[in-house]
């Protein structure tokens, strides 16, 4: 018979110990669940998904395991199963941390221990995000209207383009040739209202331009994100020689650090305050203004430099202002301009104000003062 409070004890040590002491599939710290099929710690978000997959979870600390279980646990850990189902990943996936949306940490967990992709064993056929090609239907929204239809994507990194059709005949020619060079795909379920919802980024002539796509297959949406990524890295590998892949990873793809509405004046203030939806770019330095969080181009964007070089964000309190139902501002300097936002409420606010310092507080690359310079240009 089982010893409970000894097995227990011995759990709560083991789940401490290197690489237990975080989920073995998102890295959350302190996971408070076990497989014991597949002798891994995992966090409450990742069990679930080990549920599905009959992958034996149970609480650390609320359940009752079983000598053989816990004998198990202890003879693999996080560490040794990792090197097993994590042997071959390819450099560009990407690996989901805890604050990634579902889909991501889903499929991950599906990837490695259901299809069992990165144990080296697959050969044939070769994984959507090895060919080098990848082509396929996804759903995308006008760009003028809110309507999502299906449209035809091909995806080449051997040309570096992401190309798209109005409808499946190619005869008709592409609706647009995106650049790898400037592609970045970023995972928006909450935003375009889809759980499998992607937002594809790119520049076109003095703007950026968004795609708002999604698929019904999870495993086809993550296919085509890590199609993105490894077509992403074939062309920065190319583009940076001497680079390592420490330096390229995390160019490949990226989250913004920061979106949601805020209020927004003219350089007078005198004109009137209107929402607007902001999305800031540690990578580039930019803070985006849209006229509407699913707008497919921007209406504005402001350089955020560094402190000594002439910029600054603090908290604001407004005297006198036109339109703003809003009070908790953000007053962001720049060489040219004052900038004045309002938030809806302090959380935001902190929030708004804590990601700029992010941004001020990097160092400027050459690329940097290149991209200050082209936008006091404009």
């Amino acid at each position: 018979m089982a010893n409970a409070e000894r097995n227990k004890k011995i759990l709560l040590e083991l789940v401490k110990q290197g690489d237990n002491s975080r989920c073995a599939d998102c890295g959350a710290p302190d996971p408070e669940w076990a497989s014991y099929v597949l002798g891994v710690f995992v966090c409450l978000n990742c069990s679930g998904t080990h549920r599905s997959l009959s992958s034996r979870v149970k609480s650390i600390k609320l359940d009752n395991w079983e000598d053989d279980w816990v004998e198990n646990m202890r003879s693999k850990g996080n560490a040794s199963v990792r090197a097993l189902y994590e042997k071959a990943v390819p450099v560009y996936y990407y690996r989901p941390q805890q604050s990634d949306c579902a889909v991501l940490r889903e499929q991950w967990i599906r990837a490695k221990y259901e299809r069992k992709e990165f144990t080296g064993e697959m050969k044939y056929p070769p994984l959507a995000y090895t060919t080098g090609i990848y082509e396929g239907m996804l759903v995308k929204k006008g760009k003028e209207n809110t309507r999502f239809l299906m449209r035809k994507f091909v995806l080449s990194d051997r040309e570096f383009t992401l190309t798209y059709y109005n409808r499946e005949n190619e005869a008709k020619g592409p609706k647009a040739v995106i650049p790898i060079k400037d592609l970045n795909a970023t995972f928006q379920p909450e935003k375009i209202g889809h759980a499998n919802g992607l937002q594809l980024t790119y520049q076109e002539e003095d703007h950026i331009r968004n795609l708002y796509v999604y698929h019904e297959s999870a495993v086809e949406i993550v296919s085509w994100f890590n199609a993105i990524r490894a077509a992403r890295y074939a062309y920065l590998k190319t583009a940076y020689p001497t680079g390592t892949d420490k330096e390229l990873i995390p160019m490949i793809t990226r989250n913004y650090l920061k979106e949601g509405y805020m209020e927004k004046t003219g350089p007078s203030r005198r004109e009137p305050f209107k929402r607007r939806w902001f999305i800031l770019d540690f990578q580039s330095r930019k803070l985006f203004y849209f006229n509407a969080k699913l707008d497919a181009e921007e209406l504005g964007v402001i350089f955020i430099g560094t402190e000594s070089n002439g910029y600054s964000v603090q908290e604001y309190v407004p005297k006198r202002t036109r339109g703003n139902k809003w009070n908790w501002g953000v007053a962001v300097e720049t060489p040219d301009r004052q900038f004045i936002f309002m938030c809806e409420n302090e959380r935001e606010q902190k929030e708004w104000v804590d990601a700029l310092k992010q941004v001020l507080s990097k160092i400027m690359s050459p690329q940097d003062y290149a991209t200050e310079a082209n936008a006091k240009h404009k």
